[in-house]
């Protein structure tokens, strides 16, 4: 793989892993869109793709490096009547719950799943699906829903029915084309939470995801012949961090000034266009 389709790749899977326009959609449809002479079947691919999730997991862990040191304290911490040691547990406790059924699922079906809906055109389609499941979180949440009903959340406000509730709608992630992110947004929304705060916590549980998925995929990764990352790689996964710590930096802010406006309705405009145009090639030139 040449140095100019790595870093593209690392870009892409930088911003639509964070973006509410799902990466693994782009992943799928991309490729065999543009003619990218990428062999995702190569022995030197998985090293690869694994190296760029991890640079994105890390670029999530320094962006957010508070929360987690707080986590930590509720680990260390001794509980007793110190509030701040409980809330950190409360919010590690939400984070578990809402991360087990995308780790059971996965487990059970995502490879069912996947192949089920992994051929470009059904991943194009499903992105267009994906503007409509955004259209509905905002639809959700916007001023003639719960905010006007009183039900404007802080994450703090975040009960255990309402982070499973959340974690639940990110495993519609499994099809490509449908947003991991997007999907915990909208769930977040549907609980109640505002704009931001939905997304702070879509990427707090995005990061044990991602970093998970990363670790399943060492023992392939050792089990390769000359199972060494190639410098190339390593460059890629550190443009694929840098790019990712930026998609965070530039989400967080987009939702906190657009708490309560139509946040989500650009990336679902886009989806609709991008996923109708793919698929309007794909069918003209299947």
């Amino acid at each position: 793989m040449s140095a100019f389709y790595a870093f593209t790749l690392a870009i892409v899977q930088g911003i639509t892993e964070l973006f509410p326009i799902s990466s693994l959609g782009h992943a799928v449809v991309l490729a065999p869109l543009l003619g990218w002479p990428v062999d995702q079947r190569a022995p030197a691919f998985l090293p690869f793709v694994v190296v760029l999730h991890v640079g994105t997991a890390a670029a999530l862990l320094l962006y957010f490096w508070r929360d987690w040191l707080f986590v930590l304290e509720g680990v260390f911490g001794r509980a007793g009547l110190d509030r701040r040691v409980q809330e950190a547990r409360r919010l590690l406790g939400l984070i578990v719950v809402a991360t087990l059924p995308a780790v059971v699922i996965g487990f059970v079906l995502e490879k069912t799943v996947r192949q089920l809906f992994a051929s470009p055109f059904l991943a194009a389609l499903f992105l267009v699906v994906n503007g409509f499941v955004l259209l509905l979180g905002d639809r959700m949440r916007d001023r003639g829903g719960i905010a006007e009903h009183g039900r404007d959340l802080r994450l703090d406000a975040l009960g255990w029915k309402g982070a499973l509730a959340i974690g639940l709608c990110q495993c519609a992630a499994f099809i490509p084309g449908i947003s991991r992110s997007g999907a915990a947004m909208v769930g977040g929304l549907g609980t109640g939470l505002r704009h931001s705060d939905a997304a702070h916590f879509s990427f707090l549980i995005a990061t044990p995801i991602i970093a998970g998925a990363a670790v399943l995929e060492v023992p392939k990764l050792l089990a390769l012949p000359g199972h060494g990352i190639s410098g190339l790689a390593l460059m890629a996964g550190l443009v694929a961090g840098i790019t990712a710590y930026l998609s965070v930096a530039f989400l967080m802010r987009h939702f906190r000034r657009h708490n309560f406006d139509d946040a989500l309705v650009p990336f679902a405009i886009y989806c609709w266009i991008a996923g109708a145009a793919a698929m309007l090639y794909l069918g003209l030139h299947g």
